[in-house]
This record gives structure tokens, sequence and C-alpha cells, in this order.
């Protein structure tokens, strides 16, 4: 079969990654990929946001299988117009992407599906959002309701920054994202990332795990799209895994089943471990980054047999295995992010760190210069990746390869699977 992965990050390099090793596949195509991606798949440069360039893309190249990375494909509604010329697609429709799309919508699909979550209200209005917060406790959490790179969440420990995160987001820090402003009950405990394949009727486990957010050590900072992540965490157990597989992940299939908008394809629910039981706090509609790369790192099964089982709506028989190593990644990103930063610094060593037993290290942000350089393109750019039987041997794995890697402009986190 022939396949197009979209995507040009480090989730998408682990996803070739995986699918390289299938039979199934004659060949892999990815699009736009990267540098790294192009040891694994056919690179071809194209914009992803664009559905009409895909599908002739898709239709040129004889595509059977077009799987996306990203989430804005899927919330642009890329798995209906490729069902309408009968190419087959890894991924929710648009109408289901909205799990994602709109934090507004799970919070009614919770209601409906009885899904423990923080309590919360909505507002389009910034003065009566204000209004409510100066009546209720703090913290609290505020949320643009759209698609903000991971980025849309403040933290509001007082009133006066609940108050100017609010004034923010009306005045369009993340744009349309904003337009709609959830104010979140602040939910103690640790933060964990379960993650399902799903037909449309039935879901199972691909394994847990958890990363880590803020851009500075110590959970420091603003928060970024992950500096880091582990998979399995030491803080589910397997009742806790079939606790979340029963009692949220296979509700919600129910009730979007119901309301004729089944899923198909990669659940990610992000939880809150709390005193009363994990909590829901949001739902990402494909793989996460970097979480992606350290449960691909795991996985024993055929990626590609479990990802047509689910487009053919045949999981129900289906079982995914995976080592019981434990895989760590640390990210690279440039100096700056998640602020302003700079392109174009050269990037050397690593095939140094991948000659490594154990390690494997994913592009995101990277290109060839005119020099024939590799340089960073982007603000996370490499995701280290280590395998091994413990924590500890994962992380001093993954730290030894970083240091085999020369780029002055680079910084990473020192404390990747610590807290």
């Amino acid at each position: 079969m022939k396949v197009l992965v979209l995507g040009s990050g480090a989730r998408e390099h682990a996803m070739c990654w995986s699918l390289a090793n299938s039979p199934l596949i004659t060949k892999l195509i990815c699009a736009p990929g990267n540098p790294g991606i192009k040891e694994e798949a056919e690179c071809i440069d194209l914009n992803i946001n664009n559905n009409e360039d895909i599908i002739s893309l898709a239709l040129k190249e004889e595509i059977d299988l077009v799987i996306p990375g990203p989430e804005i494909p899927l919330v642009n509604g890329i798995i209906n117009e490729l069902n309408k010329v009968n190419i087959k697609a890894f991924g929710p429709s648009k109408e289901a992407s909205k799990l994602e799309g709109s934090k507004k919508f799970t919070k009614e699909i919770c209601k409906a599906a009885n899904i423990p979550t923080a309590n919360y209200e909505s507002f389009t209005n910034q003065d009566h959002a204000i209004n409510y917060i100066k009546n209720i406790n703090t913290p609290i959490v505020i949320k643009a309701d759209g698609l903000a790179a991971g980025k849309g969440v403040i933290i509001a420990k007082n009133k006066d920054e609940a108050i100017l995160a609010i004034e923010n987001l009306f005045k369009g820090i993340f744009g349309e994202a904003g337009k709609t402003v959830l104010i979140e009950e602040y939910l103690e405990g640790i933060e964990a990332s379960y993650f399902a394949l799903c037909d449309g009727k039935n879901a199972i486990p691909l394994t847990n795990a958890q990363d880590h957010k803020r851009v500075g050590d110590g959970d420091t900072g603003p928060n970024t799209g992950g500096m880091g992540a582990f998979s399995p965490t030491p803080n589910l157990s397997e009742k806790d895994n079939e606790h979340i597989l029963n009692n949220i992940i296979k509700p919600t299939l129910a009730v979007m089943h119901e309301r004729g908008t089944p899923f198909q394809g990669i659940l990610y629910a992000g939880l809150m471990l709390t005193n009363e039981g994990p909590k829901l706090i949001e739902y990402n509609v494909r793989f996460g980054d970097p979480e992606c790369q350290v449960i691909l790192s795991r996985i024993k099964s055929n990626l590609f047999e479990a990802i047509l089982a689910a487009v053919d709506h045949t999981l129900n028989n289906f079982h995914i295995r995976f080592y019981d190593e434990v895989s760590l990644t640390v990210v690279m990103a440039t100096e700056g992010y998640p602020g302003k930063y700079k392109n174009g610094s050269i990037i050397k060593g690593i095939s140094e760190a991948n000659n490594i037993k154990g390690i494997k290290v994913f592009h995101a942000g990277t290109k060839i210069d005119s020099d024939q350089n590799l340089v960073s393109n982007g603000g996370r750019v490499l995701s280290v990746t280590a395998n091994a039987e413990s924590m500890n041997k994962a992380r001093i794995l993954a730290y030894s390869a970083i240091k085999n890697i020369k780029w002055d402009e680079g910084f990473y986190r020192k404390d990747i699977g610590e807290n």
C-alpha cells in the first residue's frame, strides 16, 4: 500500500520511523517532512493546511491511506474530503475533531457521558468574564476555546493574573481561538496522558505517558508544546488504566456515536490524577508531541496493522503489545523559545548520538541550508529519545546522548523524568 503521512515534526518522524518497518507499505511519503524523515520516507513539500493541495497530491501519487499527524488538517476536515474521493484516512472527521477544536464542545460531551472533569463557565464577553472572576476563588484556569498550539491555557494564581489573562485573550493573543473563553476550576494533582486507538465504536489502549510542558527546570516558566516526556508513567496503575478506558474513553465514544459523529483515530486524554480519581482536562484527537516519540519507541506490534484495523472498524479483536522498557525523550529547543527565536543555527553530532544503543534522535524543526548544513528551523528542534529498562537508566542514556550534539543556540531541560 502507498501511504501518505502529513506533518513535519518529531511526532511525524516517529510515525514514519515506525511505519517504515511494515512490509505492507510499498511506498511511504511524508508531506512536507524534514531532513530526519527523509531517512524513512520520500518527502514532498506541501501546505498541509490546504485540503485541496492534499487531495491533489494523494490522487497524483495514487495514495491508499493518508495519516495526518497534527491537529489542524483534522479540524479543517481533511478526513471528510479524502472520504469524498474514496481515499482511506486515519483520523476523526471534522465534526468529531471538535473534541480538540473546541474545549466547550468537549465539556458538553463530558456532561452527556458523565465523565469527571473540572467545573467551568464559558464566556464570549470580556466584562461578563471579569465580573465572574471577581466572585470566585483563585487559583483558576483560563482557556482559549479553540486551537492555540498547546499554549492557550493560563493558570491564574490570583484575580489580577486572571483579569490580565482574560483581557489578553479578548485582545486576540490567540486569534480566533480566544473568541470564546473558558474559566475552569483548578484541579490539584499530577498530570498524565492516556492514549487509545478507536474505530468509531471500539477503543483499545495505546499505553500512557507523562510530559513536561513548562520551558524551565522544576516546571517553571511559560507553557510550551512540550519539553520532554516518558512512557509509561509510574503514576498510573493497571487498575487506573482500566478505569480511564472504561469510565472516560468508552463513554466518550458511545456519546459521539449516538450523536452521529463517531470517533476514529487516536484519542488522547489529558488527565489530572486527583484525590477523587482521574479527571479529564482536555482531549486531543491525534498523537501528542513529544508523547508520540516515547509511545512509538515502545510499541512491539505492527503500527500500520493497528491503524488499518481502526480504519476498517475491526479493532474489537485487535491487541497492541508494548515492550516493558521505559522510553524517555528530551526536547532540544532554540534559545528564546517559546518566545522569539532565530532560525538557521548549525547543528552537528546527531549521527554520533544515534550510534549509541537505545538512542533515536527525532527531527522536529530542522532543514538543510544552502551550504548543506543541518540547521534549526523552529522552536522545538530535536527530540532525543532513549529506551532502557528503568526510568533512571533511560534518563542517564538520553542526557549522555545529548552531549554528542553540538548546537550553540540550543537548550533543553535538565530534569526530564525526575518529577
